[in-house]
């Protein structure tokens, strides 16, 4: 540390003594106005005093060199130094990293001789038991023997008792053979009594299906009777202008609020007022309300139509009136009691679904036959329509031509099969009607002929009105 202080210290006065030299000989320079190399005297002396710190530097970079080891390999191998000492460190992290490898491994290497010990222990161990159980063993073969030769007298028993048993056992295969010839046999009349049934059950279905035919063919004549009975009340009394329970009015709507609902039942009731007063008045100008009904019963019908759903209204005569009631002549008050049926328009029956069936006796078929029990199929039909909530009575057969009908009938008079008549939904048939059938006649469960076409009115509902107003 002394000697550094000391080299500081002389380059100090070397700098200064040589500092002091160059300005002495500077202003010589100048002094004596001097010229080197052709240059001014100014710049000869600038020449001159660069010259001077030149020689300052370069004597004491000269001295520290001379002096200090230290400094000059500082100086010139500075860069090859810390490039040593960078690979001396890598080299000596190396060294660490496997240091640590080295130690973990021989961890792992002591801790497996330890496992390897221990195992090493029980297998010791498990070999002393294996003798010892080596010995008990061969002192049980020895008792094992004797009870071998035990066994081997048991067997021979035993193969006498086999030989027992299989006589046994072939006496019951012959008794399981007769008892399996019997159950066959019993199976047998059992099939033949399904039969039976079977054939019973077919006969009480065709009962059950005459039944209902006879059904709808007594509800048909009483339909007549009425008709009768209410032409006669109308001789005895006048013109019947409306029966009783008579559909004046058919509409079918749909209201988004109650708004629609009034309008649609103001437009209808106006409607049914004009028809009521052409019937009854025909020829009469009458521009007033004819119709008594009651208000709680519009505003049902307008809260119901206001819900959004698609109903089937319906406005039907209560009582019986003729032609030229006074009451209606003398215009006063309304008087021609009505009330009105209101029906959700829901699907009731699907495309395809049988709506009525009637048998046909054996062949051969007069004309007049085929024709009342085609009559007879299309009343049963129009009768479970309206029992099933259909309310119209407008009844669709095929296209409605009578080619159709007359083709369907000669096909089946001239098949000389015995057949039922079916009448099937031509298409999904809703509350509001029409009923659109299409005809089929059935052997043994095959179709044998049907009809199609377009759906064209067919029946005596041509009177009928309705009305749309949505």
């Amino acid at each position: 540390m002394v000697s550094g202080y000391v080299l500081i210290l002389a380059v100090l006065m070397l700098g200064g003594v040589i500092a002091t030299l160059g300005d002495r000989i500077g202003m010589r320079v100048g002094k004596a106005r001097l010229s080197l190399f052709n240059l001014r005297p100014r710049q000869t002396a600038t020449v001159v005093s660069i010259a001077t710190g030149s020689i300052i530097s370069a004597s004491t970079l000269a001295l520290l060199f001379g002096v200090s080891s230290q400094l000059r390999t500082g100086v010139f191998e500075l860069g090859r130094i810390q490039d040593n000492l960078a690979s001396a460190e890598a080299d000596l992290a190396k060294a660490k990293a496997t240091q640590e490898n080295v130690e973990t491994d021989l961890k792992s290497a002591t801790a497996e001789r330890q496992r390897a010990l221990g195992r090493l222990q029980e297998v010791n161990k498990s070999l002393s038991q294996a003798v010892a159980q080596q010995e008990a063993t061969q002192g049980k073969l020895s008792q094992t023997q004797g009870q071998l030769d035990k066994v081997s007298q048991q067997a021979e028993t035993l193969r006498q008792s086999t030989a027992t048993l299989r006589v046994e056992r072939d006496r019951l295969l012959q008794q399981q053979a007769t008892i399996g010839s019997q159950i066959a046999q019993r199976d047998r009349a059992i099939a033949e009594l399904d039969q039976k049934i079977a054939q019973r059950d077919r006969e009480i279905a065709q009962r059950e299906q005459l039944l209902t035919n006879l059904e709808a063919e007594q509800d048909f004549l009483e339909q007549q009777v009425t008709a009768l009975q209410t032409q006669y009340q109308g001789l005895f009394r006048g013109n019947i202008a409306l029966n009783r329970n008579q559909e004046i009015l058919v509409g079918q709507g749909r209201a988004e609020n109650r708004a629609q609902a009034e309008d649609f039942v103001t437009k209808f009731l106006q409607e049914a007022n004009r028809l009521v007063s052409r019937a009854i008045a025909p020829g009469a100008s009458i521009d007033q309300q004819i119709l008594l009904i009651g208000n709680r019963e519009v505003e049902d019908l307008i809260d119901r139509l206001a819900t959004g759903e698609d109903y089937v209204v319906r406005l039907l005569s209560a009582a019986n009136y003729v032609t030229g009631e006074p009451c209606v002549l003398q215009r006063g008050e309304p008087c021609i009691q009505v009330f009105i049926d209101a029906t959700p328009n829901q699907q009731i029956y699907a495309k395809g679904e049988r709506l009525a069936t009637v048998t046909l006796d054996p062949p051969p078929f007069g004309d007049r036959q085929l024709v009342e029990r085609l009559n007879l199929l299309l009343a049963a039909a129009q009768f479970r329509a309206r029992q099933d909530g259909v309310v119209s009575d407008t009844l669709q057969v095929a296209d409605n031509r009578p080619e159709t009908i007359l083709n369907f009938l000669d096909q089946v008079q001239q098949s000389n099969q015995a057949v039922d008549f079916q009448a099937i939904a031509a298409t999904d048939i809703f509350t509001a009607g029409p009923i659109q059938i299409d005809l089929v006649a059935v052997h043994d469960g095959r179709v044998l002929f049907q009809t199609g076409g377009a759906n064209n009115s067919l029946g005596n509902d041509g009177d009928r009105r309705s009305i749309d107003l949505r």
